[in-house]
């Protein structure tokens, strides 16, 4: 998946992808070319589970 569906996805801008991920609270991007990166759909759509899941209440 690349940059601009996981920004439409996760409705975060491209500065606060960038800073979920230094902190480890996100996904890491894979290099797919020297120029080009990448990340997994499977870790990024777990990753918007998990935040859907902390917001339902059990």
């Amino acid at each position: 998946m690349r940059l601009p569906e996981v920004l439409r996805l996760t409705g975060m801008c491209r500065s606060a992808l960038y800073e979920e991920m230094s902190r480890g609270r996100f996904p890491r991007s894979v290099k797919i070319g020297k120029r080009a990166a990448s990340w997994s759909a499977r870790a990024v759509r777990s990753w918007i589970a998990d935040r859907v899941a902390e917001k339902v209440p059990v």
